[in-house]
């Protein structure tokens, strides 16, 4: 393929918009153009990353047995509602609603659980049918009220969504296995430096999920590892041994004490020296919205740590959840804000407490009431006792759960997640399949996805230098490029000629750059371009000399023109 064929089209200057290097990269190289918010072409080159991308997933899953279907972006709010997702997504804004001409309401799939559940359930009666694993890489649409980051969080990309069913739970396993193997190969033919966490299900539901996550700087999700056990889990779902409280001791007799605008844990610990964070018990208002009703809950959490926000939603079996207003926080606990606090708080305020409290005695917490804080507080004895739940958010420094080790953090970027449905979607669904007893019972299902166009841009993230991409060579748009400096001059033409020839044959991915640029422009372009071996057709090209480049450590030599095919080979891991 000669470059002078394709539509490449580069910047010299970063797009004000873009924050991370990936989205500055992929616009600046041209591979990326915006057309809306969170909503970009992809250019030639970028076009051909995607697709050797994809092209390695299909055959990792076809390996494992999947096969490729495509299934409708357009989908009845019908199937939703007969999932229960209907209105979760709806209200967390980020599925697009329509009407067509006849006035029903449909949506833009934001993923496709409900549609692969009708198929499957149309095509399969037996059990002696199953196992079933389909697959499609098709776009999809989610209305984020943010897009940013270029293809990191945008409205329209490109997934691979794949769905297992089983007759049970072992059948699952082995699915859920197959599918975790392919994904590590998967990325690993990519050269991507990955991780897999521990994740909540999020708005997917199931009994347990897995994310694989690139290490990056700008990645958007926290992950806590230990290197000793290998425990790694998104701080959403993360959880973490803690030291004990400071010993309360015996129960005292409450004291209500007169804190006027004191409201802070770091107001109070100067207030009251000698009480800690540890021995305070916050207490937080949330507005909390389930399908058929929203309702103010009060969540108790030890002073010196924080509210998991994720982990609340799920354990409220919730729709979704937010800090209560000022005006809300009044109406359900009679005061100001910095003051809540289960004594004296209404029977129909629900009270949720974190566990990191339980057996703690003589607490500090507020007083429900302005201007007022009590202390020696014992739940169950000056306050109804709450519902206990693990609603904290673990941090980097307390102890791994298997090891004890303290934690460490990263930043990482979701390229791929697998979960265990079980028969969440079945169950409700009504998609059943008759067992050896002759009894329909529901399918046992798991679902698998990986980010087709994010994942590309994920590689970036992690490869690139001052002067631009560095790409795998396995999802490179080229593995190598041979350029001629000056294509005037017949015996540069005819030496990037017969390289380019000579590549070809060998099976190299190669591209000939007989644009008609400076050579410096051309070296600039190329670097920024980020493929893996650039070889480079000069002055000594009378001489059969060339430069040759690898492009990762940018590591200039010069050589032979017989020497080229061999070094590109060599270069490539071949």
């Amino acid at each position: 393929m000669r470059l002078s064929q394709i539509l490449i089209s580069t910047l010299r200057d970063d797009p004000a918009d873009a924050e991370i290097p990936s989205h500055k990269l992929l616009a600046r190289a041209g591979l990326i153009v915006k057309i809306a918010a969170g909503v970009y072409t992809f250019a030639p080159l970028m076009w051909r990353t995607v697709k050797k991308f994809a092209q390695i997933v299909r055959e990792e899953l076809d390996r494992e047995g999947a096969n490729e279907v495509m299934l409708p972006i357009m989908q009845p709010k019908e199937l939703w509602v007969s999932s229960g997702r209907w209105d979760r997504y709806v209200n967390d804004g980020i599925m697009f609603t329509l009407k067509d001409r006849k006035g029903s309401d449909m949506c833009l799939g934001p993923t496709h659980e409900e549609v692969m559940t009708a198929y499957v359930n149309a095509q399969v009666n037996s059990y002696k049918q199953l196992p079933v694993n389909c697959y499609q890489i098709q776009d999809k649409f989610r209305d984020e009220i943010r897009p940013r980051f270029g293809l990191m969080r945008g409205r329209e990309f490109i997934m691979m969504d794949a769905y297992s069913f089983d007759a049970d739970q072992p059948g699952l396993d082995a699915a859920y296995q197959k599918m975790r193997n392919a994904y590590c190969r998967i990325f690993e033919r990519c050269g991507l430096a990955y991780t897999v966490v521990q994740a909540d299900s999020g708005a997917i539901g199931g009994a347990g999920s897995e994310e694989f996550m690139v290490i990056a700087d700008s990645g958007e999700d926290s992950i806590l590892f230990c290197r000793e056990s290998g425990y790694a889990a998104n701080v959403e779902k993360a959880v973490s041994k803690l030291p004990p409280a400071p010993a309360g001791g015996e129960p005292k007799p409450l004291q209500t004490i007169a804190t006027p605008d004191v409201k802070t844990v770091a107001q109070l610990e100067a207030f009251f020296p000698g009480w800690t964070a540890a021995r305070m018990a916050k207490t937080v208002l949330y507005h909390v919205t389930w399908k058929a009703k929203a309702k103010v809950v009060a969540v108790m959490m030890r002073g010196d740590l924080e509210i998991n926000e994720v982990k609340l939603t799920n354990a409220l079996d919730a729709l979704a959840v937010r800090l209560a207003t000022d005006d809300e926080i009044k109406a359900a606990t009679g005061a100001d804000v910095g003051f809540a606090g289960p004594v004296n708080l209404p029977e129909d305020v629900p009270l949720l407490a974190d566990e990191s409290l339980q057996g703690v005695t003589n607490l500090l917490t507020g007083g429900n009431k302005t201007g007022y804080h009590c202390l020696d507080v014992n739940l169950g004895r000056d306050c109804r006792m709450p519902s206990w739940k693990e609603l904290r958010t673990a941090r980097a420094g307390e102890g791994c759960p298997v090891s004890g080790k303290p934690l460490e953090q990263a930043r990482g970027i979701e390229v791929g997640h697998i979960f265990k449905l079980g028969i969440k979607y079945s169950k409700a669904m009504g998609a059943t399949f008759m067992d050896q007893g002759g009894k329909p019972v529901p399918f046992v299902m798991g679902c698998y996805g990986i980010g087709v166009s994010r994942t590309p841009a994920a590689a970036v993230e992690q490869s690139f230098d001052d002067k631009g991409i560095v790409w795998p060579p396995a999802i490179a748009p080229f593995e190598c490029v041979v350029a001629m400096l000056d294509p005037k001059r017949d015996e540069q033409v005819a030496l990037a000629d017969a390289l380019y020839a000579e590549l070809k044959a060998a099976g190299v991915d190669v591209c000939l750059d007989d644009r008609a640029m400076s050579p410096g422009a051309k070296f600039k372009d190329n670097e920024l371009l980020g493929f893996p071996v650039q070889v480079f057709v000069g002055r000594k090209a009378a001489e059969g000399g060339v430069e040759f480049l690898v492009r990762k450590g940018m590591q200039k030599s010069e050589c032979a023109a017989a020497e080229v095919k061999a070094k590109v080979l060599a270069a490539l891991g071949r």
